[in-house]
Formats: structure tokens, C-alpha cells, sequence
């Protein structure tokens, strides 16, 4: 599911917006603050973010800044009533990849979405995220928040695997054979058990690995 967070204090437009995207497999997430939104981003980063340019406690070009100062290419749109060439321009000059004005057509600002997903590649499952976790697939990469944690190839393997598979229990016989036995190494019971361990200790033991007794582990977002 490709997920959207959007910063809008309008609760119609919000809910105009955020029905009709779940109708096309979206799930959008509306902040009515900043802050709030900010909070959400430093837990976990959604495939694109929406901005409206008027906020209770700040403007939409400070908050797209402050976006970009941690993440280059996370896709960003503006949807705001500000029409001035000016406006836009500062939003672009801010980081912004699309400047939408309201009142907009729901279909429109849909195909300008999958068309920025398509560019920047995100709407593709190539990365995946779970509370301040992040796994880049093309990079072979893992962060807890803004840290580079460097793992081991089992711990590497088990760690997408419970990603790919996030709100599912990953049994530990699926992790015994898909990350060991299909290299033909077979392996204890035990073996699993250390390796998880040592994930959590180097991923700073996050809540949202979630430990199913005698079964498997599941991977769950926190709630905020």
C-alpha cells in the first residue's frame, strides 16, 4: 500500500482527499499541525507528502525546508490556495517536485501523484518502513531514524523479510528456511533465536518487532 501523509488544518478537504485515495489502494494520514506532522515524519516516512501552505503553527515552505533537510528525495506537493508566482516559486525554490492550487479535481491531483511516484521511483516497493525503521532494498541499506545500522547478512535477511511482510506473523520456520536453508546451510533453532537478538540490540531493541511466543516474530507500526 503506498502510504501518504498529508498537512492540512481544512477537515473537508482532508476527508474529500483521504476517501477518495483509499478508493485506489491509498492510505493517507492527515496532520492538522506541523509539529504533528513532523513528529510522524522522525517515526516513520510515507512514499509522498502532501502541504498545504497555510498551518496554525507554521507555513508549508518552512515545513518543506525542514523536509528536505532530512530527506532529498522524499516526494512533495503543494496544495494550497496561494496562487502568486511568487508562492510558487518559493515553494519550488523550498524542494517542492508539484504545486497544486484549490480548488483542484480529486482525478487530477491523483494522476499528478502517480505520475511524481513514477519519477521518483517510489512507487515502486523497493524500500519499506516500519516505526523508525528504514530498509532500502536498491541500497541494501538500514537506518533507525537518521543512524546507518549495519548488519550481517542473516540479520539483514530476517529484518526484510518480517518488512515485506509487516502486519503478518513471519513463522520461525519460514525465517530458518528462507534465510538459511535456501543457501543450503542448515541450521538450530538456536541459531534463529541469537540472530534476532542481535538484530534488536543493533536496531536499539525497537517496539515495533513484536515477538509471537513459540511461533514467529511480526513487524508493526507504533501507533503515534
Amino acid at each position: 500500500m503506498i502510504n501518504l501523509y498529508y498537512a492540512e488544518d481544512d477537515e473537508a478537504i482532508a476527508r474529500a482527499v483521504t476517501e477518495y485515495f483509499s478508493q485506489y489502494g491509498y492510505q493517507v494520514r492527515v496532520f492538522s499541525t506541523v509539529s504533528e506532522i513532523q513528529t510522524a515524519l522522525l517515526a516513520q516516512q510515507p512514499h509522498l507528502v502532501l502541504i498545504d501552505w497555510n498551518m496554525p503553527d507554521g507555513q508549508g515552505d518552512r515545513l518543506c525546508r525542514w523536509i528536505r533537510s532530512y530527506w532529498e528525495g522524499l516526494p512533495i506537493i503543494f496544495l494550497t490556495v496561494r496562487n502568486d508566482s511568487g508562492d510558487m516559486v518559493s515553494a519550488f525554490s523550498n524542494g517542492a517536485d508539484d504545486y497544486v492550487v484549490k480548488p483542484f479535481d480529486l482525478e487530477v491531483l491523483l494522476s499528478r501523484v502517480r505520475a511524481l511516484l513514477r519519477r521518483s521511483g517510489q512507487g515502486k516497493t523497493s524500500s519499506f518502513f516500519c516505526g523508525g525503521l528504514t530498509l532500502d532494498m536498491e541500497k541494501s541499506s538500514v537506518f533507525c531514524h537518521q543512524e546507518e545500522i549495519f548488519l550481517s547478512q542473516p540479520e539483514y535477511q530476517i529484518l526484510l523479510l518480517l518488512m515485506q511482510n509487516k502486519g503478518k506473523t513471519v513463522t520461525r520456520r519460514q525465517l530458518l528456511q528462507q534465510v538459511w536453508d535456501s543457501n543450503g546451510n542448515y541450521v538450530n533453532d538456536n541459531t534463529l533465536t541469537v540472530a534476532v537478538k542481535r538484530l534488536r540490540e543493533k536496531l536499539h531493541n525497537p517496539s515495533c518487532i513484536k515477538t509471537i511466543r513459540s511461533f514467529g516474530y511480526r513487524m508493526e507500526d507504533d501507533a503515534l
